[in-house]
């Protein structure tokens, strides 16, 4: 497994702030975490490839929104807000190397931190991010390669993956209150605890799960069920209503 990352820029200082209250980010302290961040992925097991910062773009180091990764091609995003469209554009050589690319066009708007993939199904979340027209886009896609497309409704959050994550092919992590559970179907739903509402945003990878240390009883949820996790401190990208998932684009 290989994770596309891209170090910060001075310029996340004016990232976009849509549910959290907006705070003063210290940057050395983001750049602290994000190298740490990446230790993390390689100690899990993962190849990491760190992309330069991108200055005219202060959202550009949530690299995973810029594309959705399937076995057969990369879906390229079509970025729901002006600030961050010219982001997939920057990050289509390196892609390139890695899968054939698609690419989704406005006014259909789709974010890749909208998408969850569980097997053959993709699980998308209709949010301030991605519309319909950005769902009704990635199935005509995806369906002819075999893949069922299930909108998710969103509420209180900016991406699906804000509310959910999967453990394993069976197992999804979710905070109920912010997305319609009942449309992930059978799997296994481990709900996080109603005080850590974004434990939920977890990354799975080869050595484990990484979770957050602001998490901690998510993290006891997580480990009751035999899974092993480690934690890293993402306070600063918080303030950029970030998590985990949205520091790294997964290439299987």
């Amino acid at each position: 497994m290989i994770a596309l990352t891209r170090r910060p820029a001075f310029a996340l200082v004016d990232c976009e702030v849509e549910y959290a209250p907006r705070q003063e980010i210290d940057l050395h302290l983001a750049f602290r975490q994000h190298e740490a961040y990446c230790r993390a992925l390689r100690q899990l097991g993962v190849e990491v490839e760190i992309l330069p910062p991108e200055e005219a773009f202060p959202d550009s180091v949530f690299i995973e929104d810029n594309a959705v990764i399937l076995d057969e091609l990369a879906v390229v995003s079509s970025m729901g807000i002006p600030s961050r469209r010219g982001e997939p554009e920057l990050l289509l050589p390196v892609l390139d190397r890695h899968r054939r690319l698609v690419t989704i066009a406005p006014p259909a708007t789709i974010e890749g931190g909208d998408v969850l993939r569980m097997g053959k199904t993709l699980y998308v979340g209709v949010s301030t991010r991605t519309n319909r027209e950005g769902v009704v886009a990635l199935r005509a896609i995806v369906e002819p390669l075999g893949y069922q497309v299930t909108p998710v409704g969103t509420r209180a959050c900016l991406h699906l993956k804000t509310a959910c994550t999967s453990l394993d092919d069976e197992t999804v992590l979710v905070n109920p209150a912010w997305i319609d559970s009942d449309a992930l179907g059978t799997f296994r739903l481990l709900h996080v605890p109603a005080e850590e509402p974004f434990g939920a945003n977890v990354l799975r990878l080869p050595g484990g799960v990484l979770a957050q240390t602001s998490s901690p009883l998510t993290r006891d949820v997580i480990e009751s069920q035999g899974f092993a996790t480690t934690c890293v401190d993402l306070g600063e990208f918080a303030k950029a209503d970030a998590g985990l998932t949205c520091l790294s684009l997964l290439i299987g």
